[in-house]
């Protein structure tokens, strides 16, 4: 690729995403966060500038990937100079934010001259780093084509899901039933525990039957270990079990294990544990944990 990489947003998804397309030999040229010793640490790592100002990043970039939290740090972006010049400029977002967040940016740019993208996320740290993640994308079918030739230095599958906002509400619905499978798990563990059962062969025998999910064999050995190193954090999926209940309300539908699962994971941020992976929900469900005994992180 010729095209110039700039990033918006280099924590742990974001850094190691821009690592990833320098070992693929793309011209990573711009880093820019809120926390400026972590775009300047990367920066020179990378050999690329760290940028003091949105407006840099985008003079400096073909292409902007932005990996930020939320609806709000979006906003500010957008909102903060990174459209400064934009014409012809390509704006790829990763974040997990609402969909009607996509659809205004969508419009901003598009007046400001330039082209975006959603490119949602299903993936963690690690997939980030080695070039696996799953992608899925909305927005113009021209613009996902542009895009491909990064995407896919970024991603096992790629896949096009449809018009701005649609890929974010079925990453929305990935992480809804994501976090609702993860605190069941947590309260089956819980469960076995307290029963005094051998939570090793608890988890083998979950593993060959209907109980089986992906986050057993993610999450369910830390569970047990009390090993919440974040990989995707308790806050984050509070964050996104709300985007889904948002939607859900939109449409009239009630989803009790949905909000269920939210009001534990606003619980653990309440308690001091949204800092956890979204594993550390067992705390909360586990006999004598939590309190007098903290989890590791």
């Amino acid at each position: 690729m010729t095209e110039r990489i700039g990033f918006v947003g280099v924590g742990r998804m974001g850094g190691n995403m821009a690592r990833r397309l320098k070992e693929q030999e793309c011209a990573v040229t711009a880093v820019y966060d809120v926390d400026a010793a972590a775009a300047q640490a990367l920066a020179q790592e990378l050999g690329c500038e760290a940028c003091t100002e949105l407006k840099h990043v985008t003079k400096l970039s073909d292409f902007i990937i932005t990996v930020v939290p939320d609806d709000s740090a979006m906003k500010a972006i957008y909102g903060g100079g990174l459209l400064n010049r934009a014409k012809g400029r390509l704006f790829i977002n990763c974040a997990t934010v609402t969909p009607e967040v996509h659809l205004k940016i969508e419009q901003k740019v598009a007046k400001a001259g330039a082209e975006s993208l959603e490119a949602c996320m299903a993936s963690s740290i690690s997939q980030a780093r080695d070039g696996t993640l799953y992608l899925m994308c909305g927005g113009k079918l021209e613009t996902y084509e542009r895009a491909r030739p990064v995407l896919e230095k970024l991603g096992k599958t790629i896949r096009y899901i449809g018009d701005a906002g649609k890929a974010a509400q079925v990453k929305a619905l990935v992480n809804l039933v994501m976090n609702i499978n993860t605190a069941g798990l947590a309260e089956g563990l819980g469960l076995g525990a307290a029963l005094g059962l051998d939570l090793a062969m608890l988890r083998e025998v979950l593993s060959q039957t209907g109980a089986d999910s992906r986050v057993l064999h993610t999450d369910g050995e830390d569970m047990q270990k009390r090993d919440h190193a974040c990989f995707f954090s308790a806050a984050h999926a509070a964050k996104d079990s709300g985007i889904a209940l948002k939607l859900a309300k939109a449409q009239g539908l009630n989803l009790p294990l949905a909000a269920a699962t939210k009001k534990q994971y606003d619980r653990m941020i309440a308690e001091g544990l949204g800092g956890l992976d979204k594993s550390g929900i067992a705390e909360l469900t586990f006999k004598d944990r939590h309190q007098g005994k903290p989890a590791a992180t």
